[in-house]
């Protein structure tokens, strides 16, 4: 089928953000601390093995927070910069408010200047945290090609883009394409909710319209883990919560994806076929997975000026 003049246009963009996004992985490198800190990704996992030690499901939340970085302005660490007396910052819009990890990152931040001041920046160190949660919930080692720059700027409107749990796959899929990834990439990186918790007015609108895609028995269990006027959080994943597998796909081909934006990758042949791929083969989620979030993680990266290594990730040097 031809594509219409709106989808030449998005295919168009799409390649000019592809063709940067190639360029800035050739700009990234793994490796690439190898000797100005060498311990630096080291750091990272042992600092993010104690934090989940402590609460195993802020893994979810790093994981979240790299998506909320990337897809704002770029993988540049501005999910981090705090609002200014002038300003509101993108983790103070409402979409980021429930968010939590900051102090984390805190804590990882510490450690690496101790090690090597003014080296790490705080974009690479979310990519090494995100890796190291799903890693610790027993997803496959990745490689991350390092050495973004921090950006300087964080504006609350701008994480508007950031779609809601009651987004449609067209909404989903133009908006992957705008940052140079694909529809498959959205599939593949919806899978990131076989781990984490939500709140219940992320779905609220589904049990309240009696939502006929979302499975009766499952729908019932929802309603008594969120009475009303409530704000409770329930286990995107409610029989392996901890757990990086691929049972998030079979839960939504069985209309139990918890948000309207997990049902609808059921909604053309394509997608659903997708689904199905990865809800019967676990390496091949696996994988896909790996390279995805590393597609994903070099969306408009800085490598150079206007970037900084932030000494704090709370505030521009």
């Amino acid at each position: 089928m031809a594509l219409g003049g709106r989808g030449v246009m998005l295919a168009a963009f799409a390649l000019v953000l592809w063709l940067g996004a190639v360029g800035a992985q050739g700009q990234l490198q793994v490796g690439y601390y190898s000797h100005s800190c060498p311990r630096a990704e080291e750091i990272v996992r042992e600092e993010i093995e104690k934090a989940l030690k402590d609460d195993e499901g802020v893994g979810a939340d790093l994981l979240r927070m790299l998506f909320h970085d990337c897809f704002v302005r770029g993988c540049d660490g501005s999910i981090f910069l705090d609002s200014t007396k002038t300003s509101k910052a993108e983790k103070d819009a409402k979409i980021n408010l429930e968010l939590e990890g900051f102090e984390i990152i805190d804590a990882v931040k510490k450690k690496l200047e101790a090690a090597c001041k003014g080296v790490v920046s705080c974009a690479d160190l979310l990519a090494f945290a995100a890796r190291d949660a799903v890693v610790h919930y027993g997803g496959i080692h990745y490689r991350v090609p390092s050495g973004r720059k921090d950006g300087r700027i964080s504006v609350e409107s701008d994480a508007d883009i950031l779609p809601s749990p009651n987004s449609k796959l067209a909404k989903l899929t133009d908006l992957f394409i705008s940052k140079g990834l694909s529809q498959q990439d959205l599939v593949v990186l919806s899978g990131a909710h076989t781990v984490g918790i939500a709140h219940c007015d992320a779905f609220e609108k589904r049990l309240d319209s009696q939502d006929p895609t979302l499975d009766r028995k499952y729908a019932r269990a929802l309603r008594k883990q969120c009475p009303a006027k409530s704000n409770n959080t329930v286990s995107m994943d409610p029989h392996t919560p901890h757990k990086f597998d691929n049972h998030y796909y079979r839960l939504v081909l069985r209309n139990r994806g918890l948000f309207t934006s997990d049902h609808t990758l059921l909604s053309t042949p394509s997608t659903a076929f997708q689904v199905n791929q990865l809800a019967s083969n676990y390496k091949r989620f696996q994988l896909k997975f790996a390279a995805s979030i590393v597609k994903m993680s070099a969306i408009g990266v800085l490598t150079g000026y206007p970037g900084e290594v932030r000494t704090n990730c709370r505030r521009v040097n």
